[in-house]
């Protein structure tokens, strides 16, 4: 039921959205480096890895410089239209293909990088490679403004590895254990939600038994 609501969300959205597809095709031509698509290797179910798609909002090189894989608030790397496209999430959207491909689904834990993945507890790892990654899910609404979260932070790097992603891991797991129908539909109501109202805390209303945040996130989600 789930990859039926997969490919027919996808497919659907790629038709509506079409026409803001192509501006922003055009626009990605013509302004920074010139390149369109942006291709990385993410860890998928069964701990296989694929081609993530995005529009392309960092420096080609950006992986082998500065924080990695790692962004920052402000991270200088991220060219200008690229901003405005991470912010509205809207550099997401050649998901959509990787969707259709079957290698993602609408709803789940959120793909990573090989060194992200390997940020997560062994717990965690193993609940997450069991379904499909998803374009979006209850770590991605939590995280949403991650990049200024690890920004407030002098030891980004180690706040990343040590507090953030084993949080991130644990809410990922919870939804593993209550993947359903009914949580997929909610949780894409919820992203609706959010990206219209970043600061709105409704995750937190809907899903009322999330694990607790640690003590050093306390107040930053």
């Amino acid at each position: 039921m789930q990859r039926f609501f997969d490919i027919f969300f996808s497919g659907v959205a790629i038709v509506v959205l079409s026409p803001l597809l192509i501006p922003i095709i055009v626009i990605l031509k013509f302004t920074g480096e010139g390149k369109v698509f942006f291709s990385q290797s993410r860890v998928g179910k069964g701990g296989k890895p694929f081609s993530l798609l995005k529009f392309a909002t960092m420096l080609e090189n950006s992986p082998n410089i500065g924080t990695g894989t790692v962004t920052l608030k402000d991270d200088p790397r991220v060219l200008p239209f690229g901003k405005f496209l991470r912010k509205s999430k809207l550099n997401e959207l050649p998901q959509l293909i990787n969707i259709l491909l079957g290698d993602m689904s609408v709803v789940g834990p959120r793909p990573q990088t090989q060194r992200c993945f390997d940020a997560f507890l062994p717990a965690a790892q193993a609940a997450i490679v069991s379904v499909r990654p998803g374009l979006t899910g209850i770590g991605s609404i939590v995280f949403r403004d991650e990049e200024s979260i690890i920004g407030q932070r002098n030891d980004s790097t180690a706040f990343y590895d040590s507090v953030l992603m084993p949080y991130k891991g644990q809410l990922e797991q919870w939804y593993v254990a209550h993947e359903n129908v009914t949580n997929y539909l909610l949780l894409i109501a919820c992203t609706a939600w959010v990206v219209i109202f970043p600061r709105s805390g409704v995750v937190w209303k809907i899903f009322k038994y999330l694990p607790p945040p640690p003590d050093g996130l306390n107040g930053m989600l």
